[in-house]
């Protein structure tokens, strides 16, 4: 009798996970049971409660049962690196029979599956999930409860869309304003001098003879008065001054999902999904092209945390 009360005792215990509420550090799977609980929200407060949980199938017919009390919400699994959604399963809070329902691998996937669910009453609710068929359990790596004390995730905003954010019990919360920015003016171009005119230049007069010597002698023929230009004297060019370089656009911010990915030597790639055109997994690396032509390849058995998440 002993015995099988200690068997019993170390089984629930191995069959309880860490409940993450964080997209991009979901709890790991280490066996074939998981339990989990969820609080009841305050009087008028409408939100979902999500936990995550990572797990990893192997080709074939991996078989998930859900038994749930007293929770209204659903059961959903993803892929872990493109987050396509595989299954999806409604819970009720007056259906506590359990529910079994299998999703078919062509090789092995890293999954995602999140539990996103609420109690209807003041009562907490509480699910239990059990995995079978061609399920394997993850080894290695330290439980989120043993690292950090998980907290609501929160949302963030995207560019260009107000969002309303409220109290536990539906009040609305005013946003902050936000912080002004100050524009540089542009430099104004120094004024250009007017060149300074030139004083006129006197032509040469020819000496007039007398009469009597006009007459005698045949008068020349007149020759062309030249300008002078009075010696030492300069004309100051001042140069024009060069327009300030026109304002470069600033690049557009990065909007929606981003790729993180943390090694074990402290290596981490975050990048927007709109500047990747693909990942893949090859030869136990995980692929990331970009569209500038960038690649970047790490090896799996390297990899401590791989997400993407808005």
């Amino acid at each position: 009798m002993k015995v099988f009360i200690i068997t019993f005792v170390m089984f629930v215990a191995s069959s309880a996970a860490a409940q993450s509420l964080d997209p991009n550090a979901p709890s790991p799977v280490r066996n074939n049971a998981v339990t989990g609980r969820i609080a009841a929200r305050d009087l008028g407060d409408s939100r979902l409660t999500d936990h995550y949980y990572a797990l990893t199938g192997t080709p074939g017919d991996l078989l998930i049962t859900v038994q749930s009390s007293n929770l209204n919400g659903d059961i959903d699994v993803f892929t872990a690196g493109t987050l396509r959604p595989l299954l999806k399963l409604t819970v009720y809070a007056e259906i506590t029979t359990p529910v079994t329902k299998g999703i078919y691998l062509r090789r092995r996937e890293d999954l995602i599956l999140r539990v996103e669910a609420r109690s209807p009453n003041d009562d907490e609710g509480t699910y239990r999930l059990f995995f079978g068929g061609s399920f394997e359990p993850i080894i290695g790596g330290p439980d989120i409860a043993e690292t950090e004390t998980p907290t609501p995730a929160t949302e963030t905003p995207v560019a260009g869309r107000k969002t309303k954010r409220v109290s536990s019990v539906g009040a609305r919360i005013e946003e902050p304003e936000p912080p002004v920015t100050e524009v540089a003016a542009a430099p104004t171009p120094a004024p250009t001098p007017e060149p300074t005119p030139e004083p006129p230049v006197e032509t040469a007069k020819t000496p007039e003879k007398p009469a009597e010597a006009e007459s005698e002698k045949p008068r020349p023929a007149p020759r062309s008065a030249r300008t002078r230009r009075p010696a030492g004297r300069r004309t100051t060019v001042t140069p024009t001054p060069k327009p300030p370089p026109a304002a470069q656009p600033e690049p557009e911010p990065e909007i929606g999902p981003r790729l993180v990915i943390e090694t074990n030597d402290g290596t981490l790639i975050n990048r927007s999904m709109s500047t990747v055109r693909r990942v893949t997994i090859e030869n136990g690396q995980v692929v990331v092209i970009g569209k500038d032509g960038k690649i970047d390849r790490i090896l799996l058995v390297n990899i401590v945390r791989m997400s993407i998440s808005p």
